[in-house]
């Protein structure tokens, strides 16, 4: 790829990974990389979780289900090895790869022939990757400049839609915990701080996170039935 291309596709990239709540910028990053990245026909993004447990998300086609689970399952191939182990991995000849004789058998069936798996972030619960597709031998052997630069800018996608999901959700527990305080101090007469510890010390005792307890009395007052005799 000649220099002029590579600052027309990457200012494309930017363009296409415009940050957004989190769902939508996976979807985003999925369809982006089918749109802007060279020999892609079809991508996914594997999210390996805290307790081992790998995931599919995003797929652009149906195939690719099947094709992250296969390996998940044999614990081989591109997908899974940039999620797990090494950053980027690149095999524009699956069936020739001694390094996934299992997954490429697989793969072959599908139609798949090469393939790439590139590490999108790394967080202290989990990390994620970008696994591409294609159906023809010799795919991806040009990624090497535009493959990590997706990757970096696809990784500040999904680090702005996390905060903004985390700023939400704290806003949301908030907004809950204030409507439980407002139902405890309704219902026992007690001033706001002392409704505050009231929730706080049943949250001890249940051993329940305090927003949890939070959302089943607001949930309890918002489910109770109505008194037909008024």
């Amino acid at each position: 790829m000649n220099d002029e291309r590579l600052v027309v596709t990457a200012r494309r990239l930017v363009e296409s990974l415009t940050p957004g709540d989190l769902d939508h910028t996976l979807g985003r990053i999925t369809a982006a990389a089918v749109e802007v990245l060279p020999d892609v026909e079809y991508a996914s993004i594997t999210v390996l979780h805290g307790d081992g447990k790998l995931e599919t998300f995003a797929p652009t086609a149906d195939l690719l289900w099947d094709l992250d689970a296969a390996q998940y399952e044999f614990r081989e191939g591109p997908c899974y090895d940039a999620a797990v182990d090494t950053a980027h991995v690149i095999s524009p000849n699956l069936v020739a790869d001694e390094r996934f004789p299992k997954y490429a058998a697989e793969a072959s069936k599908a139609g798949i022939r090469a393939q790439a798996g590139l590490r999108l972030y790394e967080a202290p619960k989990s990390q994620g990757a970008l696994n591409l597709y294609a159906t023809k031998v010799g795919a991806f052997e040009d990624l090497g400049t535009l493959g990590p630069l997706f990757a970096h800018q696809a990784a500040i996608a999904i680090e702005y839609a996390r905060e903004v999901h985390n700023l939400q959700e704290a806003l949301k527990t908030r907004r809950t915990i204030g409507q439980a305080i407002g139902i405890v101090m309704e219902r026992y007469q007690l001033s706001d701080a002392r409704s505050f510890a009231f929730l706080t010390r049943l949250s001890q005792h249940r051993n329940v996170r305090l927003n949890k307890i939070a959302q089943e009395l607001v949930d309890t007052v918002g489910t109770r039935p109505q008194d037909d005799s008024r």
